[in-house]
């Protein structure tokens, strides 16, 4: 079965869909991840009909399936914080309504931070605000690095969740480096997928979030890196790619845009074109940062 792969990529007021579709269709993607809007603010512009359709065209002319494209939630979105829980509440189910108006059936979640009121209570509160959800759209709980008072850091967490709701279908969406930075040993990747099979079941997993890592294992920072040049490793990323037990699941790229200086804010391009052509290659490349400033300058 072919590689199911592609990244995040933008969606604007001007192109909508249609702007989504071509710019993974331009990195070789045949799946991708999008917000709706900003995913700092829930400002949100009405959906384009005609963009939409032009869009799903686009899609079916190039075999991208509708149920392997993903729709993240906006960061600013925090169930586990009892402070505008009813306007956190109401976003989500907008937002729900938005992603079936697109034709999609998948949205990734953060959890939430639970502020300094300990897991257990942000848990509750998680747990309540997706028990008044009932959508068609699968929730697909996103596993934390544990950076600040994140809750889902752990599968036992996440299983927590996913028993206390009753209402609303949810799965779970892992992170490489989250996973990494949360203490879970990607270089023994089979041993995890053990472990979460055990604890929640790998019929739950909807989605994969592949990032390298710049920080060591169980660091708590959530930093991601470039495709083999963090502390995961090329071979290691390329083992969870390919394992055979996620082959349905689509792999969705988050790493960092390039500019010609490494650090700098300016100038900064998307790197998935060629990383995903690694991927596909299984061959590491060590001039990538300088093969994407090229291509784009």
């Amino acid at each position: 079965m072919e590689l199911i792969i592609g990244s995040h990529v933008s969606f604007n007021g001007t192109n909508g869909l249609l702007g989504s579709v071509e710019e993974a269709l331009s990195y070789g993607s045949n799946t991708f991840m999008f917000y709706t809007g900003a995913p700092q603010n829930t400002v949100r512009k009405e959906i384009d009909k005609d963009t939409t359709l032009k869009a799903h065209e686009l899609m079916k002319e190039n075999n991208i399936d509708f149920k392997n494209v993903i729709v993240h939630a906006p960061y600013i979105v925090n169930l586990a914080n009892p402070k505008n829980m009813d306007f956190n509440i109401n976003f989500l189910k907008q937002e729900l309504k938005r992603i079936e108006e697109l034709g999609f059936d998948k949205m990734v979640l953060h959890p939430g931070s639970h502020i300094g009121l300990g897991s257990e209570e942000g848990i509750k509160n998680i747990i309540f605000c997706l028990n008044q959800l009932d959508s068609k759209v699968t929730i697909l709980l996103e596993t934390m690095a544990g950076k600040g008072s994140e809750c889902g850091k752990t599968f036992a967490e996440i299983k927590q969740i996913i028993d206390g709701v009753k209402s609303q279908k949810l799965g779970v969406c892992l992170d490489t480096c989250h996973l990494n930075d949360a203490g879970y040993d990607m270089s023994n990747f089979d041993k995890v997928l053990d472990e979460f099979d055990k604890i929640i079941g790998i019929d739950k997993i909807g989605c994969i979030h592949i990032n390298d890592s710049k920080n060591v294992i169980n660091s708590h920072k959530d930093r991601h890196e470039n495709i083999g040049y963090g502390t995961i490793g090329f071979d290691n990323l390329i083992k969870i790619i390919y394992n055979e037990r996620l082959k349905n699941v689509p792999k969705i790229l988050e790493t960092p845009y390039i500019g010609n200086d490494i650090d700098s804010k300016e100038r900064l391009y998307p790197p998935y074109k060629f990383e995903i052509e690694m991927i596909k290659n299984k061959n590491f490349d060590n001039n990538l940062h300088e093969k994407i400033v090229k291509y784009y300058k």
